[in-house]
C-alpha cells in the first residue's frame, strides 16, 4: 500500500490543484498540503511548479510519478500472480492506439487472437499519437500500436514497419493509371485528417516543400468519415496507410505511391511500458501481434 505523502502526491499530480485532490480525496487541503511538504522535504527539492491556477509536476516530480505509478503496476501483477490469475484464464489486455489502427487491422487482429484465447478480453482506446505516447509512460495500457516519426521517450517499441503516406482513390479515378504528383490533386476532391496526425503533418510538409497548396474539401480526425466521404463523393482523394486500408480492392480503391521523400518517413510501431514485466497473457499475444504484423508487411511490401 502507498503511504499517505504518495497517495496525495499523486492524486495532486493528476488533478492539478491541492482543490481539486482534496475533493477527490475527501481530504482536508491542508492536510494534503502537510503532506506534499513533508514528502518534498524527504526528497530535499520541490515536486512541483506551483502558480495561480494550481501545481504542475517539475522534472523531479515527474520522476518521482514515474517511479510510484510503476510501483503501483508491479503490485497489481504480483497481486495477480498470488491469485493465480497469471495463467491465460479471464484476463484484460488494455490497448491503446490512433485512429488508423481501429479503423480496421487493430479489430481484425483481436477477433483473431481471441478465436484461440476467447477468455481474453479487450478494451481499446483510441486517441492522437500524443495522447497514446503519454498512455503508454504512464503504464495506463499494456500495448499500443502507431504511427510515429520519431522513437517515443519512455516506451519499449518491440517491433516497426514501414508505414509511407498512401494516396486513397477510386480504380476508375483519373490518377489511378498514371504517375500521380502532389500538384495534380488540386484538381480533384481531397479530403485530409486533422493537422495534429502524423500522416497530415508529413503531407503538409511534402505541399510546403514543393510549394503546392492544397485545399481539403473535408478534413475530419476519423478516417472512417474519410473512407465514406471517398467511397460517395466522384474522383475524390485521401491519405493513408496500406495498414489501414488493407482490403482497399475489395473497394474497388488503389493506394498509390507520389515517390516523395517526405511521404515515406512514418512507421508502425508496436509498443510497451518500458521494463514493465509481461504476464501470461499479454506474452503470447504479443508475439502473435508480431507474427502477424511482419506477414502483412511482407504483403504490402
Amino acid at each position: 500500500m502507498l503511504s499517505s505523502e504518495l497517495r496525495y502526491f499523486l492524486a495532486v499530480a493528476d488533478c492539478g490543484s491541492l482543490s481539486a485532490a482534496s475533493k477527490q480525496l475527501f481530504v482536508a487541503v491542508s492536510a494534503i498540503s502537510r503532506q506534499i511538504q513533508r514528502l518534498e522535504d524527504q526528497a530535499g527539492t520541490p515536486l512541483f511548479r506551483r502558480h495561480a491556477r494550481g501545481m504542475v509536476l517539475n522534472e523531479a516530480g515527474e520522476i518521482l510519478a514515474r517511479q510510484v505509478r510503476q510501483t503501483l503496476l508491479d503490485m497489481d501483477y504480483a497481486l495477480a500472480e498470488i491469485k493465480g490469475l497469471k495463467a491465460i484464464r479471464r484476463t484484460l489486455i488494455r490497448i491503446a492506439c490512433t485512429d488508423g489502427m481501429a479503423f480496421s487491422l487493430l479489430p481484425g487482429l483481436l477477433a483473431e487472437f481471441r478465436a484461440a484465447n476467447p477468455a481474453i478480453f479487450f478494451a481499446v482506446k483510441v486517441e492522437g499519437a500524443e495522447a497514446v505516447a503519454a498512455r503508454v509512460r504512464a503504464g495506463e495500457c499494456d500495448v499500443a500500436l502507431q504511427f510515429s516519426l520519431h522513437p517515443e521517450r519512455g516506451v519499449e517499441v518491440i517491433g516497426s514497419w514501414p508505414a509511407p503516406v498512401l494516396l486513397a482513390m477510386h480504380k476508375d479515378h483519373p490518377l489511378a493509371r498514371q504517375p500521380v504528383t502532389l500538384e495534380a490533386l488540386s484538381h480533384y476532391p481531397v479530403a485530409l485528417p486533422e493537422q495534429s496526425t502524423t500522416v497530415r503533418q508529413l503531407f503538409d510538409l511534402a505541399c510546403q516543400m514543393r510549394g503546392c497548396v492544397i485545399e481539403p474539401v473535408l478534413t475530419c480526425d476519423y478516417f472512417a468519415t474519410l473512407y465514406q466521404f471517398l467511397l460517395n463523393t466522384p474522383n475524390a482523394i485521401t491519405i493513408s496507410s496500406a495498414f489501414t486500408l488493407l482490403n482497399a480492392s475489395h473497394q474497388d480503391l488503389v493506394l498509390r505511391d507520389t515517390g516523395v521523400d517526405q511521404l515515406s518517413q512514418r512507421t508502425l510501431q508496436l509498443q510497451r511500458v518500458s521494463g514493465r514485466q509481461r504476464n501470461a497473457a499479454l506474452s503470447p499475444f504479443l508475439l502473435f501481434l508480431q507474427q502477424r504484423l511482419n506477414q502483412i508487411a511482407a504483403q504490402l511490401a
